[in-house]
């Protein structure tokens, strides 16, 4: 399940996708096939959360792993390395490893 929250050590890994908007929800599908069929069964999965735009433009995966040496074994993975390459041709794309360094909730 998806935690954000400070201090957890987590590594949390965003990609945006920019897309034509025809082709929305072929990555939707793919990236949530690539998650469901192949890195939810990997080492360190924690999870991963696949969002799309209301304009059709752009879609964002976020996920998180345990740690960075994790998700670098990850790219080792024949099978990861597969659906990477087919979101690929989507749209190029440049990963964001964070940490979650604050949440603020409603007083």
């Amino acid at each position: 399940m998806s935690t954000i929250a400070a201090g957890q050590g987590v590594l949390t890994f965003i990609n945006v996708f920019t897309v034509e908007p025809d082709q929305q929800q072929q990555l939707v599908d793919l990236l949530t096939e690539a998650a469901d069929e192949t890195f939810r069964h990997l080492p360190g999965f924690v999870s991963a959360n696949i969002h799309r735009s209301l304009d059709g433009r752009k879609v964002v995966n976020y996920a998180q792993w345990r740690s960075k040496a994790d998700f670098e074994a990850v790219r080792a993975n024949p099978d990861a390395r597969r659906h990477v390459q087919a979101a690929a041709t989507f749209a190029p794309f440049e990963p964001v490893f964070c940490e979650v360094s604050n949440v603020i909730e409603p007083a």
